[in-house]
């Protein structure tokens, strides 16, 4: 929930009419007093997970890192370099109040990684940011972070589990969606955030695509659901230590 530091519904429509890049700009002294920021719970269960399954790490990398909430997660789980990228100057300025020691920020879009940051990192992580992202876009994102790792370097992120139409969750979520598209086809600049744009399968295929190896572990904090499967899962996304040959290439 919004707390009483957290921004007015005024000041919620006003970013929501412009880009996402200005919209996270006007919001980000605030960002971390909304429900948008990623709660601490999720951020500890995917850190024990990664510490459990993967070890230490060398360097790390927190894609869309906004206002830096993944950063103090990485240093703790990496030796070497830590490095957050947003698109959005006002959230990293927000990151660099609190940037841990041994801790760089970088403005970059996404999609569009720097050269310098390529072959770089052995974790990357991403918590919040793929409603972002429309569908056709994610080849480019997967790709951008399979070249930013070492060969064996990880992408993780959580995913939950899918909720259907008899759950309120997905009128809400439906309902916001469908507002947005509505927004953004009477207004410019489009500001892209969507909840149902990140369905397991479609991703799954997209990272095999983009070249990585895939793995899921359940995140047990959330418990699980009466079928019993998880409730959330960690992707373990791993770019492979040599190339691999595809079919059409030998």
């Amino acid at each position: 929930m919004f707390t009483s530091q957290g921004p007015t519904l005024r000041e919620l429509a006003v970013q929501a009419l412009t880009s996402v890049e200005r919209g996270y700009d006007l919001l980000a002294p605030k960002f971390d007093e909304t429900p948008f920021r990623t709660p601490v719970r999720m951020l500890d269960a995917v850190e024990e997970a990664l510490a459990q399954h993967e070890g230490s790490f060398g360097s790390g990398l927190d894609l869309c890192c906004g206002t830096g909430a993944a950063l103090p997660l990485l240093r703790r789980l990496c030796r070497d370099r830590v490095t957050g990228v947003d698109l959005s100057a006002g959230m990293l300025r927000q990151a660099a109040l609190g940037l841990p020691d041994g801790a760089d920020l970088v403005r970059a879009d996404a999609l569009a990684l720097p050269e310098a940051l390529t072959a770089s990192y052995d974790l990357a992580v991403s918590f919040g940011a793929f409603g972002h992202f429309l569908p056709e876009q994610r080849p480019d994102l997967f790709s951008g972070v399979h070249r930013a790792l070492c060969p064996g370097g990880v992408f993780a992120f959580p995913i939950g589990a899918p909720v259907g139409p008899t759950s309120p969750l997905w009128w809400a979520v439906a309902g916001f969606d469908a507002a947005m598209r509505v927004r953004n086809a009477v207004w410019r600049p489009p500001f892209v955030m969507y909840y149902r744009s990140f369905p397991w399968g479609p991703v799954r295929a997209d990272l095999h695509a983009a070249g990585f190896t895939v793995d899921t572990v359940a995140l047990e904090h959330f418990g699980r659901r009466p079928d019993g499967t998880p409730r959330w899962r960690l992707v373990l996304a791993r770019k492979p230590r040599q190339p691999v040959l595809r079919a059409d290439s030998a």
